[in-house]
């Protein structure tokens, strides 16, 4: 006979107020986790057996809307409400983490609707897996048959419960079931945090809520001078650099902090290493060097969406298209061609990934003030347009005779005034994952003209172009940091029946 050990039932309560909902779901959440934690910990020194199964189950957060209409909403504001009448429920995890966005998030929903919030627990159990501390490492003195024993005790990740229906619009509930709440599920946010310690090499808590991608280690060298420059200034918004491993240096005249003693620089870099400007309030930046081809940018977006960013923008290298543009020059994409392929699946090709204008004239006014050229004569060193992304780094090399298309064909048919690898993927989840997106690129070789990259004038390149490209960003940022979030948070992202959580 199986003995079912959870921990003791937490009754469902309903509120009125965003705090005290907040307190219920935290107190819900670490009873749970501190029950998985013991169980783990008796388990290693063997004192769990195959017929005791241990379970513990995410928080539930459930709403009842009892009108077509929120009374309160704001006209501008793209989410903090529900399509209609019905009852809305999510799973949460990590509250300490997402403690902020929570309470935002319930604030919302009682501003723009009345009525309670309730709180309970869900049938949703939480693995093993999830519950480990930031640090720990228990499971490693398992031998092998123990490890494979755990199944047996603790309940493991299930992808059946993980899949993206929500975010892809392809979700749809069955008879007496609620509507979502938010695009994630509780399990589906673990599983991304847990990726992005392994792509990253960096806790999510460290994550900011303005995300750079590039393609090159340059860019990443140079946001570590900066970085280090910045903790150098007494007066610098920026509290502390975090680089990977966990690495973190606090701006000087503030103190050490508790855990910052257990970073340490890995033997070697991750696979996509993300370096993290910290401000107080989660607004810095961070920047990822996602590597070249875009299933690496599918792959890392897929998890920083979980972290509900405000903005995500593409720095990078690119392909110039026109015989007019100059090595160096910029390119602000408008529209994207998409031939990268990795997410064909979740987001057909027919649909259009739309400019966002915030974003587009914060990077183009950054661009000006940066460069110092005024916007009447900006045309001289940037171009507005269509931006190609394509899979096949080689794509000059395919066959051009006796075939129905060539990539060059397409290219002039679309009017792209640029290629890369990443550009439109990134794009484009952030368009399905409603996070607010922008690319600017930098010209770096231009193939259909003869000009490809030799080393003397690539060396010369990265040296003149990369630092004042990498301002351009970090100015960007401090652009759109000044817009109120829900003016950022366009409703071109919004869906016809579109979750409350942003």
């Amino acid at each position: 006979m199986t003995i079912h050990l959870l921990p003791e039932f937490t009754a469902p309560t309903r509120h009125r107020d965003a705090r005290e909902a907040l307190a219920q779901v935290d107190a819900i959440y670490r009873s749970a986790i501190a029950h998985l934690r013991s169980a783990l910990n008796r388990y290693v020194q063997g004192e769990l057996g195959s017929d005791e199964r241990v379970r513990a189950h995410y928080p539930l957060v459930r709403f009842f809307a009892p009108h077509n209409l929120a009374y309160g909403t704001p006209g501008r504001l793209s989410y903090g409400f529900v399509a209609g009448p019905g009852r809305y429920e999510t799973t949460l995890t990590r509250p300490d983490l997402y403690a902020s966005y929570y309470l935002r998030q319930f604030e919302l929903l009682l501003l723009n609707h009345g009525g309670e919030i309730e709180v309970g627990t869900s049938t949703l159990p939480i693995p093993i897996h999830f519950s480990f501390a930031e640090h720990d490492h228990v499971e490693g003195s398992l031998n092998a048959q123990r490890r494979a024993l755990m199944r047996e005790v603790f309940d493991l990740p299930d992808l059946a419960v993980m899949d993206d229906g929500i975010a892809n619009g392809t979700h749809e509930p069955g008879p007496g079931e609620a509507q979502p709440l938010s695009l994630f599920t509780a399990p589906r946010v673990d599983y991304s945090l847990q990726r992005l310690r392994h792509y990253s090499g960096t806790a999510p808590e460290w994550f900011q809520n303005f995300v750079l991608f590039t393609n090159y280690q340059f860019y990443i060298d140079e946001f570590i001078q900066l970085g280090r420059a910045e903790m150098a200034k007494p007066d610098s918004d920026y509290v502390a650099f975090v680089e990977p491993g966990n690495v973190v240096t606090r701006r000087i005249g503030l103190e050490h902090q508790a855990g910052d003693e257990l970073g340490q620089p890995p033997p070697r870099l991750p696979q996509m290493p993300a370096y993290h400007l910290l401000r107080a309030d989660r607004s810095g930046i961070t920047m990822v060097n996602i590597g070249v081809g875009p299933s690496n940018a599918k792959t890392i977006t897929d998890h920083i969406a979980v972290l509900r960013p405000h903005a995500w923008l593409m720095l990078g290298h690119c392909a110039g298209l026109r015989n007019s543009q100059q090595l160096g020059d910029y390119v602000l994409a408008h529209a994207y061609v998409r031939e990268d392929h990795v997410l064909d699946e979740e987001l057909p090709l027919w649909v259009p990934i739309p400019a966002l204008a915030e974003v587009q004239q914060a990077l183009e006014a950054a661009v000006a003030d940066v460069t110092g050229v005024p916007g009447s004569d900006l045309k001289t060193i940037m171009r507005t347009g269509t931006v190609a992304s394509t899979d096949n780094r080689n794509w000059e090399l395919l066959p051009a005779r006796n075939v129905p298309t060539t990539p060059q064909r397409r290219l002039s048919q679309s009017r792209a005034v640029a290629l890369d690898m990443e550009s439109a993927t990134i794009a484009a989840n952030g368009f399905r994952f409603r996070v607010p997106y922008g690319t600017l690129l930098c010209v770096s070789d231009k193939p259909l003209h003869g000009e490809i990259k030799l080393p003397g004038m690539a060396n010369h390149f990265y040296r003149e172009r990369v630092d004042q490209h990498l301002r351009i960003g970090i100015r960007a940022v401090e652009l759109l940091r000044q817009q109120r979030y829900e003016q950022l948070h366009s409703r071109k992202l919004r869906s016809f029946a579109e979750v409350a959580f942003q």
